[in-house]
């Protein structure tokens, strides 16, 4: 018996099956031995909640009630039910949560749709009951099932609350022909049970790091603004996070509680006296720069209100970007969830969902009309696009997850691909790395400006996500891809090995449309010069090929640079021959 309890101890330490609740200690989350806990999260945004601009739907259908009318109109209700139970099946398996645990994330952001767990009130029986629905529930479970095993913490969030939470009507499913969460006292009483209930199901939980009350409330209560980014009291918004707070207290005393403002998360004014000793502020960024300054506000809050402060969205930008964003929030002790994990045609994400050319002609007809596709046409492409998020099915974007986690205190560059001389090297395949150690593009994140309008990284919007402009290349011998509006001063470096040292000659597939000579200039990391090539105009949709002797490669890695000493240049690939 002695044997067998000192095994038993031995697993409990070896497996750590009881880590403790996280909970709040001045200005930090801290674990059950009080160290600081530094969330790393992603966002399942696209499971349980569709917005139009994932599926590419956005220009004719942005809430998911609309996105679900258009499959519907062309699969009928059956094909709808059928490619809806097939998407949520396959868009968050256990290997999605073992690769995101693989990759560095040590934490997840669940945003729920209320309609998995619960009947809206239009549909209730009884006016005033709830009507409490298995299948929200049962994914919940074995996400934390699927959490558990990779100890990876995950946060609850109401994404879509009954009625909708705002006038920014994709975010939360809003149909507002129906009253939203505001205006229905019923919304909120459901919205509160809601809470209640999960807290009930998973007060014992441990690997659940808390429960995210409302995502991005958005809505005027007494301002002018239709987001409520300009309330002052925000008394409402307050109101319900505190009446679900008690609620959820009821049942649960160990669960962190997180709280947002108006205005997508970010307006706390208003905000009464903490009525909790478990609580964490969450804010959103979006599209601003990455100075200390873009975040002074919150860690003021923090400081002033002696609480936890959370990045609890974020994401849709550049490589430079996260990478930039990453290095400031680690230095201010700030955790985050990036957004989202699946969407259609994406690079800035961790992974891409592949469209295909039907899909597409489904897009085009819910857009532009036209002959309607039959039913067995719209069923198959349906049932194909839900098949392409299986995790085994989408394409991981290693440079993004290079850029949100090794780049961030690693100033080296890895090759993208192995190089070797003598050999093809397509354009687009340059190395992995910081912006200025890989790469140096003049545009190379998404904020706004002082014209009002954001700025671009990559323009053609392909393949990958730093600042390199990548359009779909339609010549003889490609990877699908070419390097384009290329300007004076920006560079592409290439790690290439050699088997000895010796002169090679560089053969560039270039295309120029423009009326004006281009100039490239291959030379080492270090900026020794290899070689000058001009690359004349072209015409329109002609690539040619151009070539210069004598590059001198060393024995073993090479670092190659090509510098364009004048823009307008399209480089397919280049060979070392």
């Amino acid at each position: 018996m002695k044997r067998l309890v000192f095994f038993s101890v031995l697993l409990l330490s070896q497996f750590g099956t009881a880590q403790g609740f996280l909970k709040t200690q001045g200005q930090k989350i801290v674990d059950s031995k009080g160290e600081n806990i530094y969330l790393k999260g992603l966002g399942l945004g696209g499971w349980m909640l569709q917005e139009g601009y994932m599926l590419k739907t956005d220009d004719f259908a942005g809430p998911q009630f609309k996105i679900k009318e258009k499959i519907a109109e062309v699969a009928g209700e059956d094909g709808k039910n059928e490619f809806y139970k097939a998407y949520l099946k396959n868009g968050i398996t256990k290997k999605d949560i073992d690769s995101l645990a693989k990759w560095g994330f040590n934490s997840i952001r669940l945003p729920m749709h209320y309609d998995l767990y619960t009947l809206p009130i239009e549909k209730e029986k009884v006016k005033g009951e709830n009507t409490w629905l298995e299948q929200g529930f049962k994914m919940t479970d074995d996400l934390l099932q699927w959490c558990e095993d990779n100890k990876i913490y995950l946060i609850l969030d109401l994404h879509a609350a009954p009625g909708g939470q705002g006038n920014d009507a994709n975010i939360s499913d809003n149909d507002k022909s129906k009253p939203n969460l505001w205006e229905s006292e019923e919304n909120q009483k459901k919205t509160i049970a809601l809470w209640k209930k999960l807290a009930e199901r998973y007060k014992d939980k441990e690997w659940i790091a808390g429960y995210d009350l409302i995502n991005e409330p958005n809505y005027p209560f007494t301002g002018k603004n239709p987001n409520g980014t300009d309330e002052m009291s925000n008394a409402p918004l307050w109101k319900l996070q505190k009446d679900i707070s008690d609620a959820i207290r009821e049942v649960d005393k160990n669960h962190i509680i997180i709280l947002e403002g108006n205005g997508w998360g970010n307006n706390y004014n208003g905000l009464p006296k903490l009525w909790d000793d478990n609580l964490v502020l969450s804010f959103h960024k979006y599209w601003t720069t990455n100075a200390p300054e873009s975040i002074q506000n919150i860690i003021d809050m923090r400081q002033k209100l002696d609480v936890p402060v959370w990045l609890g969205e974020t994401g849709e930008n550049s490589n430079v970007w996260f990478t930039e964003l990453n290095q400031l929030l680690l230095k201010n002790n700030i955790g985050y969830a990036y957004w989202p994990m699946k969407k259609i045609d994406n690079i800035a994400g961790v992974t891409n969902v592949k469209i295909t050319p039907d899909y597409q002609k489904l897009l085009n007809y819910w857009k532009n009309g036209g002959q309607k596709p039959t039913k067995e046409f719209a069923r198959k492409t349906l049932m194909k696009i839900a098949d392409n998020y299986k995790m085994e099915n989408v394409e991981v974007k290693k440079d993004v997850i290079d850029a949100m986690f090794r780049q961030v205190n690693d100033e080296s560059t890895k090759p993208y691909k192995k190089h070797v001389a003598p050999g093809r090297i397509f354009a687009t395949d340059y190395d992995l790395g910081r912006f200025g150690s890989a790469y140096s593009d003049n545009d190379f994140q998404n904020v706004w400006v002082s014209t009002g309008n954001r700025t671009e990284w990559n323009s053609g919007n392909k393949m990958r996500n730093d600042g390199v402009d990548i359009y779909l290349c339609k010549d003889k011998i490609t990877n699908k891809y070419f390097v384009g509006k290329t300007e004076k001063g920006e560079w592409l470096q290439y790690t290439v090995k050699s088997a000895q040292a010796r002169k090679y000659k560089a053969s560039i597939r270039y295309n120029n449309e423009s009326s004006q000579a281009s100039e490239l200039v291959i030379k080492t990391d270090e900026g020794d010069d290899l070689a000058n090539v001009k690359l004349p105009p072209t015409g329109k949709g002609i690539w040619k090929t151009v070539s210069v002797n004598n590059v001198a490669l060393v024995k073993g890695e090479n670092k190659l640079r090509l510098y364009f000493e004048a823009g307008n240049a399209n480089l397919n690939y280049f060979e070392l021959n």
